[in-house]
């Protein structure tokens, strides 16, 4: 995740405890953070991911993980190799569902569950100045 995304350093990693619109910014880092290590590590993430507490903090957790070490935060061998290692665990966590997720076809959905659970999105600064 992007530190610089919110004052005072790291998000936090659940989203509960954050107003409407930071929990926006925080979904959306995170859908940016699963489709890169989707790729990455070739792992199994589900369609709807997103509606299973369990997968939503696994992955927010990787993503933590991992951007220590690629930030240069932490340069530490041996802990890379426990994160390397707890791959094929966490890729457990995520099996649970249908479909394989796609990021161009689940995005509306997506979309519409940070609706459901109250975040709220901020306006692009051209549109707070329309009207």
């Amino acid at each position: 995740m992007n530190p610089d995304l919110i004052e005072g350093g790291r998000w936090p990693l659940d989203w509960r405890s954050l107003y409407p619109r930071e929990r926006w910014l925080w979904w959306e880092q995170l859908w940016m953070d699963v489709c890169a290590l989707r790729d990455r590590y070739r792992l199994a993430v589900r369609s709807r991911w997103w509606e299973h507490s369990i997968q939503v903090e696994a992955l927010a957790a990787l993503a933590a993980w991992v951007d220590r070490y690629d930030c240069g935060e932490w340069d530490d061998p041996p802990g890379k190799l426990a994160l390397l290692f707890e791959l094929e665990r966490i890729d457990g966590l995520l099996r649970d569902g249908e479909d394989p997720f796609h990021p161009r076809r689940d995005r509306e959905a997506f979309l519409a569950h940070l609706t459901a659970i109250g975040c709220e999105h901020r306006a692009a600064p051209h549109d707070e100045n329309a009207g």
